[in-house]
């Protein structure tokens, strides 16, 4: 059932303290997982941003303790629990096995991302898709196989020419993935072939609004602006997303603004207490990514521009009590890891305390000798 406009005001009022609270503890941020439920963490916070296989891999020991080397690579590339493709807003991520076909039938119900509007994307991601079938092949091979199929040259240089621009809707089709490299060299497959099991895709009508549920479940109290941002749509589709949920998404007050989570989450929320939590989270995290970009709560908006950069950079950030404070950035050299953490303000003792613990654990993660410097408080840039 599809809710018309609210015209009262929200029946509940919720902080931002109560709301950060709570989704530090949906992203395992407060308490961290376990190294067995990685997968289960990535899906509750609906994926890995995979720009920087090293972003993805440091989100996960954000939120795992004891997460060991190579997990990642072993989940991704010998398991094949994860699957890397090109997904939500066109970037790359990790995204579970067992849960690709749910993606990938609300992924192509996108008609922005190169999905519309080009008189040949449908018979170049047809050609792909036959190119790959039951098979892996480098980024030349597969643009051989395209021209052979199409039997049009300027297909083939489609392929080589861009490194995502051509084959994201391919991916969004469900004709494409990421196979484990060869040499350095880049590999594609099919999600058929690369999941164990293969997959099943439900109707859009069915999955689109999982995926909005999803995200409420991980990054709520959000606006209709929020989700379409994250979604990679306009805001209208957002709206749109939203109502179809009906009753199962409820409008709230969050610090004054108007928001909305999942009814069911409500309880929970309010219930939702401080614990006192200090992280370092990596460049392209998914708290960061999903983070409202206009309430003050998650960012003073002078710094806005240190997190959220040119061309779609988004950059490591101290996180304290779900609140973005500051930057900060590591350089390995041999056996010294660098580590350098810049506040936007000042830090309570506890903070300081905590995040110098953190990057201690994340010497022993990589295996270092760490040098730690903090950075003089910073101001507007």
């Amino acid at each position: 059932m599809r809710r018309a406009a609210t015209t009262t005001e929200p029946a509940h009022r919720l902080s931002w303290r109560q709301a950060l609270a709570w989704r530090l503890e949906r992203h395992h941020l407060a308490d961290r997982a376990a190294p067995p439920d990685l997968i289960r963490v990535v899906s509750e916070i609906c994926g890995l941003h995979a720009q920087l296989q090293s972003s993805a891999e440091l989100s996960l020991w954000a939120r795992i303790d004891g997460l060991e080397r190579g997990a990642v690579h072993e989940a991704l590339w010998e398991r094949r629990a994860l699957v890397k493709l090109w997904g939500t807003r066109g970037t790359l991520h990790l995204m579970p096995s067992a849960e690709l076909g749910v993606w990938l039938s609300a992924l192509g119900t996108h008609t922005n991302r190169g999905m519309t509007g080009h008189p040949d994307i449908d018979v170049l991601s047809d050609a792909v898709g036959r190119a790959l079938e039951d098979r892996v092949l480098t980024r030349e091979e597969l643009a051989l196989e395209v021209e052979r199929i199409t039997g049009s040259q300027t297909l083939g240089e489609y392929v080589r020419s861009s490194w995502g621009s051509y084959l994201k809707p391919a991916s969004f089709r469900g004709r494409l993935c990421f196979a484990a490299s060869d040499d350095g060299r880049v590999r594609f497959t099919t999600p058929a072939a690369w999941v164990p099991g293969g997959i099943e895709v439900p109707d859009s009508t069915d999955a689109l609004p999982d995926i909005t549920r999803r995200f409420l479940a991980a990054y709520a109290p959000a606006t209709a602006e929020d989700l379409a941002l994250w979604w990679g749509v306009g805001p209208a589709r957002g709206r749109k997303m939203l109502a179809a949920l009906g009753d199962e998404a409820l409008e709230v007050d969050a610090g004054g603004g108007r928001a909305w989570m999942l009814a069911q989450d409500v309880r929970g929320l309010a219930a939702a207490r401080s614990h006192n939590t200090a992280r370092l989270l990596p460049a392209f995290d998914p708290w960061v990514v999903g983070a409202s970009r206009s309430a003050a709560a998650l960012l003073d908006p002078q710094h806005k521009t240190r997190v959220y950069r040119a061309q779609g950079w988004l950059s490591p950030v101290l996180l304290v009590n779900g609140r973005m404070v500051g930057v900060w950035k590591h350089v390995r050299k041999g056996r010294r890891l660098q580590v350098e953490i810049e506040p936007f303000g000042g830090l309570a003792t506890w903070a300081r305390r905590q995040l110098a613990a953190e990057t201690e654990r994340l010497a022993e993660f990589l295996d270092s000798e760490l040098e730690l410097r903090w950075a003089p408080t910073s101001h507007t840039r």
